[in-house]
This record gives C-alpha cells, structure tokens and sequence, in this order.
C-alpha cells in the first residue's frame, strides 16, 4: 500500500502488536467493603419496615411472637413497587415510607393512649394532650427537662419519618436492580403468604400471616370524617339548654344562703371502692366515715357517675358535670368555653352566689376561668403554700381546703359560696403522701407535709400501693373535712374525676366515678329522694349510675324552684 500511495508506512514493534490484539482491560473490581456496607444497608432497611409492618399499637402485643409472621403489606408492596416505571416507582416509594413512618408515629401514641387514657390517640382532637403533658413535666421535673423531652420526641418522631422514607426507597431499588431474580422471589413470597395464610393457625411449624398495619391505617383514616362531624353534633347540642330561660330567682332556690363545695378528687374511681387489691382498705375507712358523719349530725348520700374521660383529661370530666354535656374530646371543650352554655357555677352566679375556685394544679393564667365565672381563683401562685414541693401539684388536699375555709367560708356575714375543689394529692405519679393533721395547726402547710417519696415507678405493685395510699389520704381529708365544717348552711359534693390508669385498674376497667352528697339540713335530701343514692359515702355495686353530663340538669331541677 505504501508503493502505490508514495507514502511509508510506520514501522511496527512487538509490543505494538500486543497492544493491538490483547483485550481490554477488566474495570476495577469495588473494594469489598462497600459492597458489605451497601448490604448492610439494604438489609437494615427491610428489618426497619418489616417492623414497622408488624408493629402493634397496644404494649401487651409487643411481644416477639408478633414479629414472627409475614406481612401482606410487604408483598403486595414489592409486587407494586416492581411493576411500576423508574419515575413513578420512586414517587410512590417516597410516599409509601413517608406514610408507614407516620403510622408507626400513630401506632406509638396509640400505645400511649392505651396505657394512661384506655383508649386509641385520636388524629383530629388529642393533639392538646401534649401541652398538659409538658406542663405535667415542667411541674414534676422543671422546665430544662420538660423542653429536652419536648426536644427529643420531636427529633425521635422525625428520625422515624425520615428513616422509614429512605429504607423504603432503598428497598425499591434494591427489587429493580435485582431483577429477575426479584420477580421470582415476590412471586414465590405470594405463595407462602397464601399457603401460610389458609393453613398457619392449623398447621403446626407454619408461620402466620399477618395484616396489621393496613386495617390499622384504614380504621385510622375512617375516624377522620367522624370527628370532623362531632363538631357539627356538638354545636347543635351547645343551642338546646333547657334552663336557658329560667329567672334567676327560681335558680337554685332551695339551696338559698347555703355555701355549696364541689370537691373533685383526682383518680378515685369505681376500682378504688370495688378492685380487690384497694377495697378492703378504701372500703373500710369509708365505712367508718360514715359513722364519723353521723355522728356528727350529718348525712350523706352516694352513687356511680360515669366520666367521659378515664386515665387523664380531669378537664373533660369537671366541664362534662358544669355544663351538662358529654365533653370527651378537647375539641368539644374549646367548643363549650367559646360558648354561652350556662355551667353549674353560671347559675348559681345568676341566683347571687360568689364564684371561688381552688385549683393547685394550675401554673398560670387561665383563661376558661372567665367562661366558667369564677370570681376568684386560687391557684399555685396565690395559694400561699410554704410546705416542700415533692412533685407536680404537691399542695395537699387539706391545705386547700383549709384556705378555702379560711379566706372565703369562715368570713362573717359573707355572701354564699359556690366553689370548686380540684384535690390532686392522687394525682399521678402518687409518689407523694401528706400528712393529715389538725385543722387548727394547718397554718402555711408546712404542718401538712409527709415523708420524701422513695418509691420505684418502675414496679407496678409498689405504684398501685402509694395510690391506694394517696385515695385514702384524700378520702380522710375530705371526710375530716366535713366533720369540722359542714354545718347547716353548707353543702358538700365530692366526688372522682376519673378512674387512674389501666396499669391500676388493670385492662377494660369501667369509667365510673363515686360521687357523695354531704349536709346537715335534712332539707337537702328531702329534694333528692327520687334519685335513690344510697346512705352513706360508700355507695354499693348495685347504687344508680349516671353518666356524668346528666348531673347538671338533676342537680337544678332538684334545687330549683
């Protein structure tokens, strides 16, 4: 070819000719340790949300037999997620594991919810549940830790979200890249599934299926419209008061010139009187309170109310015995304090009674205050306790009864008295007990304190043992109580807000509460005989049982002319 083209070709070498004919070179091979690492990551990844799959929402079935099964989410999921194209299958991916993140948020607030309140985290009304369960760690533990546990749920909440997203999407790409191989795996898990699925509960050795999380969301997602038509129901309700119009002179006539004190006392429930590990001991000093009373010249009567609200929520259950009306969610209670319902205090207000509420648990300002009438309000602030401070709300029960008595019903010549109590020495944590002492030696509360709690919340047995303890420390103040200072012109109701939780109750515990009337004129009862309450302040499993919101009606028709 160079002869022809007068041109030389260039000489050539052996190592030329290699290069020519030898193959090119292999790509470096990845260093072993990123394909452990990217491995490891995808397996992190599936464990991540095949427990999320199979993750309950109640504690008792947080065990590892429930992680034993598998779930139809997860290959129905695959099966989805393979059949897709690239930009619509990571689209979906991102969504599926931002979802199945926040429903392991729900399912973790649900266990919550179940533990202190019996019953399922309500999407729609409950988020106010967290700035009374902050203020409830501020009083017990202060503020630091109060805005570092506010500071860690949120972040903890986060992660969940963000970790779920990203380990479903790395398992969307793991199926695609892994193909076919990924196709014979799905369809061979579709088999075991339905295998499993007809023969598990039969068949020994078999695992079960399982389908949590999709009726878990389903049922989630289906309460939505529900709540969102409560509000409706709620806002009808609030229009039909029956004593809307009734003159004020005929309110509450039969109790003219009497002080009337409504005493809640926090967690005293039905189990107290009724739940073997706490009757005998409840049952006993209410029997002999009885007798005390009577002794005394008084005369008390007793039943069950059923609270709208069981484990926590003590506002649900005093607006539900104010106002009336069945205040179970929170929802309906900023519904009823933007309203003009006429509560129990409102009417005796417009019947000429000052409007007094003695409330410890409170740390600041509250502005419901103004919708329920008080005149004035005793709280943290203005108490004047000067006794050690054990834990959230540590005044004791005598105490506050005590400045009641002090500052507003012992005053000669004042004007009737209408007042609420809220007792919260039962209150959760019952770490603390005070001292019942004499009326007389009260003084700044100093007198009233009892040891330092040294008890582990950490045993279920010694926690139900202090609220055994903290009821009946209550139970005999209030009873003191009443013995000193009920005379003629006084009226006492006390009665329990709420039953404690399930860890104390035990599971599907009833939502009843005792509640006792106390006075000293036989007019009192004369007014109240058809409600058939039973003597004395220990009423019997077979007493009447109302629910809470029916009290305001009976209670004016009963005293009213």
């Amino acid at each position: 070819m160079a002869l022809l083209t007068g041109t030389r070709e260039p000489a050539t070498t052996a190592d030329d000719d290699l290069s020519v004919v030898a193959p090119s070179a292999a790509p470096p091979k990845p260093r072993r340790w990123r394909t452990v690492l990217r491995w490891t990551i995808t397996v992190l990844a599936a464990l991540l949300v095949y427990a999320a799959l199979l993750f309950p929402n109640r504690v008792y079935l947080l065990t590892p037999k429930a992680f034993l099964r598998i779930p139809v989410e997860a290959v129905v999921g695959a099966a989805v997620l393979l059949v897709l194209p690239g930009r619509l299958r990571r689209i979906l991916a991102t969504a599926a594991g931002a979802f199945l993140g926040v429903l392991t948020v729900l399912k973790v607030l649900d266990m919550g919810f179940f533990e202190v309140l019996a019953r399922p985290f309500n999407i729609i009304f409950d988020w106010g549940f967290f700035g009374n369960g902050f203020d409830f760690i501020e009083g017990s533990y202060g503020r630091a830790s109060a805005i570092g546990a506010t500071v860690g749920i949120v972040v903890a909440l986060l992660a969940v979200v963000t970790l779920m997203t990203l380990a479903v999407r790395r398992l969307s790409t793991t199926l695609v890249d892994a193909e076919p191989h990924a196709t014979r795996l799905v369809a061979a898990l579709t088999v075991v599934w339905f295998v499993c699925a007809g023969f598990g509960y039969s068949v020994q050795g078999l695992p079960r299926t399982s389908n949590v999380t999709a009726p878990f969301a389903y049922n989630t997602m289906k309460n939505v419209p529900a709540a969102l038509l409560d509000r409706q129901r709620f806002a009808k309700q609030l229009e039909q008061d029956a004593f809307r119009d009734t003159p004020s002179s005929q309110l509450l006539s039969a109790l003219s010139g009497k002080d009337v004190v409504f005493t809640f006392i926090e967690s005293y429930g039905r189990s107290a009187v009724e739940d073997p590990r706490y009757a005998p001991q409840v049952d006993a000093l209410l029997d002999e309170g009885s007798q005390q009373l009577k002794a005394a010249g008084l005369t008390a009567r007793s039943a069950f109310l059923t609270a709208p609200t069981t484990g926590g929520g003590s506002w649900l259950a005093h607006s539900t015995l104010y106002s009336g009306l069945w205040i179970n969610n929170e929802a309906r209670y900023r519904s009823l304090v933007k309203s003009d319902r006429m509560t129990l205090t409102g009417a005796f207000k417009r019947a000429d009674w000052r409007a007094v509420g003695v409330m410890p648990g409170l740390t600041g300002y509250w502005p419901e205050g103004e919708f329920f009438g008080y005149d004035t309000i005793y709280d943290s602030r203005n108490l004047g306790f000067q006794g050690p401070k054990y834990q959230w709300s540590a005044i004791p029960d005598q105490y506050i009864l005590s400045k009641l008595q002090r500052e507003e019903l012992s005053k000669p010549g004042h004007a009737p008295v209408v007042a609420e109590v809220e007792g919260t020495s039962s209150h959760a944590p019952w770490s603390y007990v005070p001292k019942l002492t004499d009326w007389d030696q009260v003084g700044d509360g100093k007198a009233t304190a009892g040891p330092r709690p040294s008890f582990s919340q950490k045993n279920p047995s010694q926690v139900r043992t202090q609220y055994r303890k903290t009821i009946e420390y209550s139970l005999s103040t209030v009873i003191s109580y009443a013995q000193k200072y009920v005379g003629d012109d006084t009226v006492l109701v006390f009665l329990g807000d709420h039953q404690p939780i399930p860890l104390v109750t035990g599971q599907n515990a009833s939502w009843d509460v005792p509640v006792t009337i106390v006075a000293k004129d036989p007019k009192v009862f004369d007014r109240i005989t058809s409600w058939g309450w039973q003597d004395g302040v220990n009423p019997a499993p077979d007493a009447p049982v109302w629910k809470m919101d029916a009290f305001r009606d009976k209670f004016l028709t009963a005293f009213s002319g």
